[in-house]
C-alpha cells in the first residue's frame, strides 16, 4: 500500500493469490483429502504406484516414473498429491510451457477409484491453479478424451476452461484399460486462471450435427447452421468393454464432426450434462 493509502498492483495480486489459495484449500477439506506439493523419492514412487493402478498399464509402459518426476520437479515444475489421511488418493503432474506464452501444460492427473466422486480432481485443479498464479502463470492448458463425457463436463462446465484444438491420436497407441487400445484422439483445453468461461446452456435454436439412434450410435445430423450439437456416449468406457465395435465407430464419428467443425473455424461454447458439445460457427 503507498503512503497516501491507496493499493498498489503488487496488493492486488496478492489479495488474489491469497482467495485461490483459500479457494483450493476449502475444496480440499470439501474432499476430505490434503493437497500439497511432493518432493521425496517415496512420494515419487507412490505417485507411479498410484497412475498404474488407475490406468492399469504394464510395468513395461509406466506413464510415469520416478526418474522422470524427480527431473521435472527439480526443474520447478508442478508435482502435488491429494491424501487422504497418510494415502495417496490422487496427483497431478505439470511442466511449464515456453517462457513467453506464461502457461503450463497439466500432462496428467488422475483419483484412486476408492476416492471417485468426492471432487478430489476438483481440489487438485484448485491447487494447481493458486500454485499457477503464485508463480506468474496465466494459462493451463491440458488434453482430454473428447469422448469422455464425464471429463468434457468437469474440464468445460465446471471449470470454464476452453477447448481450442481437436489433435486425432495425439499419443499413438496407448495399450491400457482406461483407452482400451483405442486412438489416443484429444481437445486441447485451455484455462484462463483468472476468470471462468461461462456456457449459458444449450439454445432453442441449435442443430444436431451428431446424434445417436435409439440403440446409442452415433447418428450424422446437419453440419450447418450457426450453433450445432454434437453428442457422445453417456459411458464411452462402458462401451468400449461391451462393443469395441461401437467405440470405435463413435471415435470416428466424432472425429469427423467435431474435429471437421474446429479445423473449419467452429470453436466449443461449452458442454451440457445431457452429453452435447455445443459448438458454434458465425455466418453459417
Amino acid at each position: 500500500m503507498t503512503n497516501d493509502g491507496e493499493v498498489t498492483s503488487m496488493d492486488a495480486v496478492t489479495e488474489v493469490s491469497t482467495a485461490f489459495s483459500t479457494t483450493a484449500t476449502s475444496a480440499a477439506l470439501a474432499a476430505g483429502v490434503t493437497v500439497r506439493e511432493l518432493t521425496t523419492i517415496d512420494e515419487f514412487t507412490g505417485v507411479c504406484a498410484l497412475f498404474q493402478d488407475i490406468w492399469r498399464t504394464g510395468p513395461e509402459s509406466p506413464l510415469v516414473t520416478t526418474e522422470l518426476l524427480r527431473a521435472l520437479t527439480k526443474a520447478g515444475n508442478y508435482l502435488s498429491g491429494a491424501f487422504d489421511g497418510d494415502r495417496l488418493v490422487g496427483a497431478c503432474v505439470g511442466f511449464f510451457g515456453a517462457p513467453a506464452d506464461n502457461a503450463m501444460h497439466s500432462h496428467i492427473a488422475g483419483v484412486a477409484a476408492t476416492a471417485a466422486g468426492r471432487s478430489v480432481g476438483y481440489a487438485l485443479k484448485l491447487h494447481q491453479r493458486a500454485w499457477a498464479l503464485d508463480r506468474g502463470v496465466d494459462v493451463i492448458a491440458w488434453t482430454f478424451d473428447p469422448l469422455v463425457a464425464r471429463n468434457a463436463w468437469f474440464n468445460l462446465g465446471k471449470l470454464g476452461a476452453t477447448a481450442t484444438e481437436y489433435l486425432p491420436d495425439f499419443y499413438g497407441g496407448m495399450h491400457d484399460v482406461v483407452n482400451g487400445g483405442d486412438d489416443t484422439d484429444r481437445l486441447l483445453v485451455r484455462w484462463n486462471l483468472d476468470h471462468r468461461t461461462e456456457f449459458g446452456g444449450v439454445p432453442g435454436h441449435a442443430v444436431v450435427a451428431l446424434g445417436r439412434t435409439a440403440d446409442g450410435a452415433p447418428e450424422p445430423g446437419v453440419t450447418a447452421g450457426e450453433t450445432l450439437l454434437v453428442a457422445v456416449p453417456a459411458d464411452i468406457a462402458a462401451v468400449r468393454a461391451e462393443n469395441p465395435g461401437l467405440a470405435r465407430a463413435w471415435r470416428l464419428a466424432v472425429r469427423d464432426v467435431l474435429g471437421g467443425l474446429l479445423a473449419d473455424g467452429a470453436r466449443v461454447a461449452g458442454f451440457d450434462r445431457a452429453g452435447w458439445y455445443v459448438v458454434t460457427r458465425e455466418g453459417r
